[in-house]
């Protein structure tokens, strides 16, 4: 019976693209502050105080870094020959019980009389890291040209698969689909997964330091992809970095947007993009350490963007006189760390860290993966006592949160919770008329449906249909918004709760938030899924997160939005409104209450009881997951709280008897 209202589209405006515009024109804005910050830069002097804010805006946007003075506890497990180099299997711990598998590639000749340049490789999304192929080929291209060489498996890969099950022998979640798993929990709690992968490299530093062949002043990165993430993270954090070699991943954010593309959990740095910053930093950063970005002509990321990115950094350089430290190598290939990049990555380090042309042989005889395993059963988890994995890093963190907010006066708490919500969730809108509109009527049963539509925000238009009994149509009714999971493309399913609101005399107004129901933006081809995971709904939800925001503070800013529209209907009785809440989506309503008393009650059914519960919960659906969470928010309260809060004002509908105790399962949303 609902079927032409779930499929019904909003008549005279292109509502499919205003998201991914709004959003695109959003990131150029910020795009500019940067470029107009960096133009500004006219010295060394500069460059340094950017190069400070830059380092201090990364570890903000990833949360803070854990502590570094905690012991390495270095084990080497065994020893691997190949021609000209040994390796040493070694084992050391970046956190307490958070064990780091690696390879340390010495050549013959290296001794502790003589310390020497190193440099540490930070592998990419290959399940077998460091003993893969490509990752092992561009250590062996190293070490041949005399450099100390330490390859470092990162957490879900290698020997370090954080849901390995020893019993069974495989883990249900590697590489990308681990880091995305514990790197959404990491989200509520302020945290980037980013921060774990950093650290790790940043201890793997500590190491090699540490190493009598190795001289600390002349320690290098290099990695492609998910490595070249962690290099640039490396090059902007660790001032040690002598000299770098990021593959695969320097571009910038405007020739991003335009591949479409959503990025892996340790490549979403939350704010990023409002501090003014970009990949031009990254480089930046550096200056005037030697720098050589490595590229693919074929890339999934778009040449374009480290051609730009090299060029606009050539200033800086000649700033120190320095213009020749920096560079750009392609090779005409597709993605991936190439022969070719390994080989000029090793004339680069050569040059610089061991002072001298070194030319690396066209070809490297590799060892098998076996011989390089620091453990005996191929994974720590299980072999290694107490061993940790990051959603275990991640309750650490969450129950350190709980007790912070639990040390504040019940009163200082709430103040300080409402006062960060409303900013989330107001900072960054521009105020704008809603000039509402009818945009279509029908009649269904009983009942009369119009549809809505009006201005959220500049550029963004809000959308609902409004169901009532066609016999009240003259009078002014009290109004319930409803919010949930698919919005007015899943009516057939709550059609009894519509059915029954109307007859009950109010009007059931379905709000479709940004990117839902009527409002979900252009798909790519008629079969796309566009709430799975690394889907058309993440990638935008990953950009507004760079811009400081995030789709569920934008969503309950839509919220609030509606609530202001039904106030002004001539059709609705502005004293009683209310909100009803569904599925994952209900905790846009909850927030929304929290936000604005004219909101005279809040239902909420089938929705997680909190987030503290989902992040415990080790395996959940990640699909549409990213849309419920608001960064940080666990620093200051969780759902619990705001029940407990509209409670106290006897604005809180039934709640408590209608969560379902879903720990994020919720329902997969549809579009």
């Amino acid at each position: 019976m609902y079927d032409k209202l779930e499929k019904g589209q909003i008549a005279h405006f292109d509502v499919k693209s205003q998201l991914p515009r709004w959003i695109y024109e959003s990131a150029m804005e910020a795009a500019r502050k940067g470029e107009q910050a960096r133009a500004a830069i006219t010295d060394p002097a500069g460059v340094e105080r950017r190069q400070q804010e830059i380092r201090d805006g990364i570890e903000r946007c990833l949360g803070g870094m854990p502590a570094s003075d905690t012991p390495l506890n270095p084990v080497v497990t065994g020893t691997a020959v190949g021609n000209g180099f040994r390796v040493e299997k070694v084992i050391f711990e970046p956190r307490p019980q958070v064990y780091a598998t690696a390879n340390l590639y010495l050549p013959e000749d290296a001794s502790g009389e003589a310390p020497r340049g190193a440099v540490l490789v930070l592998c990419g999304h290959r399940e077998q890291a460091k003993h893969c192929d490509e990752y092992q080929s561009v250590c062996h291209y190293l070490v041949h040209t005399g450099l100390v060489v330490l390859s470092l498996d990162p957490i879900g890969q290698g020997e370090r698969f954080g849901f390995y099950d020893p019993q069974a022998g495989e883990a249900p979640m590697t590489s990308v689909t681990e880091h995305e798993n514990v790197g959404r929990q990491c989200l509520p709690l302020g945290d980037s997964f980013a921060r774990y992968m950093l650290h790790d490299a940043v201890r793997a530093v500590d190491y090699l330091a540490g190493r009598p062949e190795v001289d600390p002043a002349r320690i290098g990165v290099t990695g492609h992809s998910g490595g070249g993430t962690q290099t640039a993270l490396l090059m902007m954090y660790d001032r040690r970095i002598a000299a770098a070699a990021p593959g695969g991943f320097i571009m910038n954010r405007p020739y991003f947007l335009l591949t479409g593309k959503a990025q892996d959990a340790e490549q979403k740095w939350p704010g990023f993009s409002a501090l003014g910053f970009d990949h031009e930093d990254i480089v930046l950063a550096m200056a005037p350490r030697p720098v050589l970005v490595l590229a693919t002509t074929y890339d999934s990321v778009p040449i374009e963007g480290p051609r730009h990115t090299v060029a606009v950094n050539r200033r800086f350089y000649e700033m120190y006189e320095a213009s020749e430290k920096l560079g750009l190598f392609e090779d005409v290939n597709v993605h991936k760390f190439t022969v070719p990049l390994a080989r000029a990555a090793a004339r680069f380090f050569a040059e610089h860290l061991l002072g001298r042309t070194a030319e690396p042989p066209e070809s490297v005889e590799l060892l098998p993966a076996e011989a390089l395993l620091c453990t005996r059963s191929g994974q720590v988890i299980g072999e290694l006592p107490g061993a940790r994995n990051v959603h275990a890093e991640n309750a650490e963190r969450l129950a350190g949160l709980e007790a912070q907010r639990a040390a504040l006066p019940a009163p200082v708490r709430k103040q300080q919770a409402l006062a960060w919500l409303g900013e989330r969730v107001h900072t960054g809108r521009t105020s704008c008329d809603l000039n509402p509109r009818i945009s279509g009527a029908g009649e269904i049963g009983s009942m009369w449906a119009l549809r809505t539509v009006w201005w959220s925000q500049p550029g963004l238009l809000g959308h609902a249909l409004q169901f009532f009994e066609a016999a009240s149509a003259e009078r002014r009714l009290p109004v319930t918004i409803a919010v949930w999971d698919g919005g007015t493309a899943r009516l057939e399913e709550h059609a009894k709760w519509i059915e029954e609101t109307s007859a009950s005399g109010r009007i059931a107004m379905v709000l479709n938030p940004t990117g839902i129901g009527a409002l979900l933006p252009h798909l790519n081809h008629p079969e796309e899924k566009p709430f799975k995971r690394f889907g058309l709904m993440d990638k935008f939800t990953d950009e507004l997160m760079w811009l400081g925001d995030s789709m569920a503070a934008l969503r309950v800013y839509d919220v609030l939005r509606a609530v202001e529209l039904a106030a002004g209907l001539s059709n609705v009785d502005m004293t009683d409104i209310r909100l009803y809440g569904s599925g994952r989506y209900g905790i846009y309503a909850l927030l929304a209450a929290l936000l604005d008393p004219r909101i005279r009650s809040v239902q909420t059914v089938n929705r997680m009881d909190s987030l503290a519960g989902w992040i415990r919960e080790p395996f959940y659906d990640e699909t549409d997951s990213l849309s419920f969470i608001l960064p940080g928010m666990l620093r200051h309260f969780d759902l619990p709280d705001a029940e407990a809060w509209l409670r106290e004002d006897g604005r809180l509908g039934g709640a408590a008897a209608e969560v379902t105790g879903q720990r994020g399962a919720g329902h997969p949303a549809a579009g």
